[in-house]
């Protein structure tokens, strides 16, 4: 019972009863005390319509406090919570609330309108998450409960509900707390369970890297908490510990995540590599590449000057108040990281997937590594599949307490991830050094042989291209045994400096020159391609590299 998260819960819902908890940015706020009683309604909602401890609760909507308030009723009352992402498309939807078994649906509007719930047969009721009112019930008495939910409620808590009313299913460790599924890089979408240790790992590793996060604490959650990587470490680890979670409720722009972080001022920031590249290329090199910066850059004084206003300025942009911003969940831009490195910016990156719940490695940002992602973390090992870790990569593997349970129904996936003795493949392939820093190279079905053996890694390539003047994204594939870059140009930079589609192309080809000065023979681009669209992305922001593998372009 000690190592019950749901006991973490409910110890911090009494500590922290009149504190706030759940916000929307720019709208409602649920101070802990709301959350309980909320999450006491709906218990009271599956307790009558029959839900048993174990059965599954879909959750589909964007960010917003309620999402918060249905995944902690889920994972309190007993039931397995399956997030789904908001943006996946309807047919997919379906297929997760199907394979997933699960029987009761809470839904966002614009999510329930695309729906069928005929698509759906096994579900008993399909709730609105905005006011829980009900959408689709097969029992009368689903909505009978609901309709009268208040009355209910009052009755069963006569002289208000306190905190000592609070008493949270207490789970064990091995026990399937939810089952997120994965939209990867490959295209396969898998269930994932994820067992409470997992999850109570990863928020013992929060409370030991950010010991300073309390009641007093603000967090701006702007990734999709569908996602486990926002889940972890934007909403669960900060309801232990009393912090306040601002849901940004809108897509995640740079200007309103920037008016968001002035506004918050928030005591951590998580980000994906994405957004702190775009503030780098937006707003920095066009600064740092002017020619009268350039040479008091190479001034050393000055130099230190120039660096330390523009650290100054950065950490004012993301709030002035945390004291670290962790990115992970895809490759960092090299050149955007030596610059952040070498300004002293508190920024780290870790390692971690969703089989891990997610974090595998970190590290503080005052005691990482250029271009590692730290170092295995608590209750975790890791480890390299190579004649020589050091130097040449191999698969990363990983074993420990966050490790996940396997895939849902889908023991061939499971066996070929989780090996017998515990090691878990993660399909990433990197180096380790002497003292245990891990060094990512790209993903495994990703790498491309060359003429002689070579192993290529196109995100090294990518990285060499997205500095690049003109250039949003890129992505490198193999076609008849050469190497060709398709690139997703910045169509809005151009036209405001007057360049044509004709310029731009022969810009381009500026690019491949300039990139193919930085590598070796081997990894040479003979060609660039040029994309007309943002390349679609997976949930953590990493290009879906299965859909552009073989293109006419």
């Amino acid at each position: 019972m000690d190592n019950s998260l749901n006991l973490l819960l409910e110890q911090s819902f009494k500590e922290n009863w009149d504190s706030p908890a759940l916000s929307d940015y720019k709208g409602i706020t649920l101070h802990y005390k709301d959350v309980a009683r909320r999450i006491e309604k709906l218990h009271i909602v599956y307790e009558i319509c029959g839900v048993k401890k174990g059965d599954k609760i879909s959750i589909c909507s964007r960010n917003q406090a309620n999402w918060g308030v249905v995944f902690l009723s889920a994972l309190t009352y007993g039931a397995v919570a399956v997030p789904i992402l908001h943006e996946f498309k309807p047919g997919n939807i379906h297929h997760i609330v199907n394979h997933s078994d699960s029987i009761i649906l809470f839904a966002g509007d614009a999510i329930w309108e695309q729906l069928n719930e005929a698509e759906m047969p096994n579900l008993e009721a399909v709730i609105q998450m905005n006011d829980f009112s009900v959408l689709f019930s097969k029992k009368e008495i689903v909505t009978e409960t609901r309709d009268h939910l208040n009355e209910l409620f009052g009755k069963r808590y006569p002289k208000n509900f306190r905190p000592e009313h609070i008493e949270y299913y207490k789970d064990s460790l091995e026990e399937l707390s939810m089952i997120n599924y994965t939209s990867g890089t490959t295209g396969f979408s898998k269930g994932v369970m994820i067992p409470y240790r997992a999850l109570r790992s990863n928020i013992e590793f929060g409370k030991e890297v950010q010991p300073h996060l309390n009641n007093t604490s603000n967090v701006v959650a702007m990734l999709p908490t569908a996602h486990m990587y926002g889940m972890m470490f934007e909403f669960l680890f900060e309801m232990t510990v009393g912090a306040h979670v601002h849901f940004l409720t809108r897509i995640p722009s740079p200007k309103i995540i920037m008016e968001a972080f002035a506004e918050i001022k928030p005591d951590i920031v998580i980000s994906v590599p994405l957004i702190i590249e775009k503030i780098y290329k937006k707003r920095l090199q066009p600064v740092i590449n002017k020619a009268s910066i350039r040479v008091l850059l190479r001034l050393p004084v000055i130099d230190l000057r120039i660096e330390r206003r523009i650290k100054n300025e950065l950490v004012k942009t993301f709030g002035g108040k945390f004291n670290e911003i962790i990115v992970g969940g895809a490759a960092f831009n090299k050149e955007a990281e030596l610059f952040f490195r070498k300004i002293g910016f508190p920024f780290t990156v870790g390692y971690g997937m969703t089989e891990c719940a997610p974090i595998i490695t970190y590290a503080p940002w005052n005691n990482t590594r250029l271009y590692s992602c730290g170092k295995a973390v608590r209750g975790m090992e890791i480890r390299i599949d190579s004649p020589d870790p050091e130097s040449i990569p191999g698969e990363i593997l990983c074993k420990g307490e966050n490790v996940m349970l396997g895939y849902y129904k889908n023991s061939e996936a499971t066996e070929s991830i989780l090996k017998k003795d515990g090691w878990m493949r993660t399909g990433d392939m990197g180096v380790i050094d002497k003292d245990g820093y891990l060094y990512i190279k790209g993903r495994s079905k990703s790498m491309i042989l060359g003429p002689s053996g070579q192993n290529i890694y196109p995100e090294e390539i990518e990285s060499v291209i997205n500095n690049m003047q003109y250039v949003i994204e890129s992505l490198v594939i193999e076609d008849k045994g050469q190497l060709i870059a398709l690139v997703y140009p910045d169509l809005e930079q151009a036209d405001a400096n007057g360049i044509t589609q004709v310029e731009l192309e022969k810009k381009m080809e500026e690019v491949r020159i300039m990139v193919n000065e930085e590598l070796p023979n081997y990894s040479k681009i003979q060609k660039i391609n040029i994309f007309p669209e943002e390349f679609e992305k997976t949930p953590k922001r990493s290009i879906k590299r299965y859909l552009y593998q073989r293109t006419e372009l």
